[in-house]
This record gives structure tokens, sequence and C-alpha cells, in this order.
């Protein structure tokens, strides 16, 4: 007799283990970002492929979890989460992980320096969102304990906190931003104007991180709400 598959166990045991899967998945590929960008600043090229690699596997496998998720996931589920939401946490998710490949993708394409000044601010911006992506997973991981009550009581009054503690995370990740895309612009002049386009859409994707992990709390808070 075959033996069932790790995914099948998995969901075998709840539906909603694979999106938590999925999700720290996805936050491990996001946590790879900021090493990423210190070896950037290093200098050190080989380290840069070496994470890339790393992200685009964990991609790979984020995207994996997901397509086998939205396969097994029934048309309908006796509880009172609507199909159509758990996927649409499931993609804000998945978003989080394409932009960390998005991100890696560019460095390898078109090979970047860091201005000095630039150094540390994009340093702090990116183990921010990193920080946003921790924070998502947290919240999701508290996502059977949730059903499990209803969507009520003290456990939604918990997870209520930990979205308004992702949402300062993510406010902090746009000052952040702010910053950095200032001082990127007081040192133009010294830079080729095509790598300040190139920086320009990087501090974006960054930035993108956090925005996106900011979405799957928010979404789970409407999911609370109903």
């Amino acid at each position: 007799m075959a033996k069932p598959s790790a995914f099948a166990s998995l969901f075998g045991r709840s539906p909603f283990k694979p999106m938590q899967e999925h999700m720290r998945v996805v936050s491990r590929c996001a946590n790879e970002v900021p090493g990423l960008f210190e070896a950037l600043c290093a200098g050190d090229q080989t380290a840069v492929v070496e994470i890339k690699e790393r992200i685009f596997a964990l991609e790979q496998e984020a995207d994996d979890i997901k397509n086998e998720l939205r396969a097994r996931l029934p048309k309908s589920l006796m509880m009172p989460v609507d199909r159509r939401d758990l996927l649409e946490v499931l993609d804000m998710q998945d978003s989080i992980a394409d932009t960390a490949q998005d991100i890696a993708g560019l460095l390898i394409e078109r090979p970047m320096e860091v201005p000095e000044p630039l150094k540390e601010p994009l340093l702090a911006l990116t183990r921010r969102c990193a920080d946003a992506c921790d924070q998502a997973e947290k919240i999701i991981g508290e996502l059977d304990e949730l059903i499990s009550v209803g969507f009520g009581g003290r456990e939604s009054e918990s997870v209520s906190a930990m979205v308004d503690e992702l949402n300062g995370i993510e406010s902090e990740t746009d000052e952040l931003g702010i910053q950095l895309t200032r001082l990127l612009f007081e040192h133009e002049d010294s830079m080729k104007p095509i790598s300040v386009v190139f920086w320009y859409r990087l501090i974006e994707w960054i930035g993108d991180l956090a925005d996106y992990a900011e979405k799957v709390g928010n979404r789970l808070r409407l999911l609370l709400a109903r």
C-alpha cells in the first residue's frame, strides 16, 4: 500500500495546518532578505548568489504548498470560514515569497553597489520588514486556536492585539522607507541614473514585504469581526 504524502498527512490533521506551514516557509524566505543585503553591502557577490539560491528554493517550496492546498481545500467547510477567505489570505502570504524572489532576482540580473550613506538605513529597513513577516507568521500560527473557539473570546482579543503590533511594525517600515528614499534622493547626483531607478524599485519591493505581511494580519482581523 502506498504511503500518504507528507502533505496529505499534514492536511489530514487539519485543513489549516498547510496554511500555517506555508506561512512558515514564506517567513523563512523573507528572513533571507536582510542577509542578502548584508552580503551586498559587504561586496560579497558569492554570498549574494548563495542566498539568492536559498530564496528561490524556499519560494518554490511555498508555491508547492500553495498549489497542493488549492487543489485539496474542500469547496465548502463546515466551519465559520469561507474557502475564498482562506485563499485570499494564502495569496497574500504567497506575495511575500514572490517579492523576496523578485528582490533576489534583480540583484543577480543587475549587480548593484550600495552607496555608503545608504547601507545602515537599508539594513534597518530590511530587518524591520522581516520582523513584520515574523509577526504575520505568529498570527497565522493562531489560526487553529481561533477556529476552535469560533473566532471569539480571549483568543480573538489576543490575535487582535498581535495584528495591532503588526500594524505598528509596518508603520515603522513606512517611515524607514521614506528616510531611505530621501537619502537616495540626496545622493542621486553621485550615482548612475539607471542605478537610481533600480534602487527606488528595490526600496519599494522591500517595503512590500511588510505591506503584504500587514495585509495577512488585517485579513484575519476581518474574519474575527464576522
